[in-house]
């Protein structure tokens, strides 16, 4: 599909010409009739101003249909936030607890603590 000629049938199916185009975006007539015979090709922002100016739901630029098309059933990627221990469930709640034990101790403590867990962090990897 070239968007050119899917606005200039939109525009016309509404009965608007281009002039009226203009006076609803600020867009120039003449860059509107540039885009329409696929002369230039506009921008995700211009796209928006004239849809409204169009006075439909900018999905219908890119699609035929009266309802949005139906999205393929994808499975959900996991983000590296969803991937990181801690990051949720019980796991968050404990490494929160975890940390609010840690900040009233005192340093030589929390020196201690680490030296152990990388103790047994490489014992865990070896």
């Amino acid at each position: 599909m070239i968007i050119g000629e899917r606005l200039r049938a939109l525009r016309e199916e509404k009965k608007f010409s281009q002039g009226d185009i203009e006076k609803r975006t600020g867009l120039l007539r003449c860059y509107i009739s540039r885009v329409e015979n696929g002369h230039t090709v506009p921008a995700i922002e211009t796209l928006e101003k004239l849809a409204r100016a169009l006075e439909i739901p900018m999905y219908q630029l890119f699609y035929d249909g009266e309802e949005p098309p139906k999205l393929p059933n994808l499975p959900k990627r996991k983000s590296a936030e969803d991937i990181a221990w801690g990051s949720s469930g019980k796991d968050a709640r404990w490494l929160h607890k975890f940390r609010r034990l840690l900040a009233r101790t005192q340093e030589t403590d929390r020196k201690l603590l680490m030296f152990m867990v990388q103790k047994m962090a490489r014992r865990l990897a070896g």
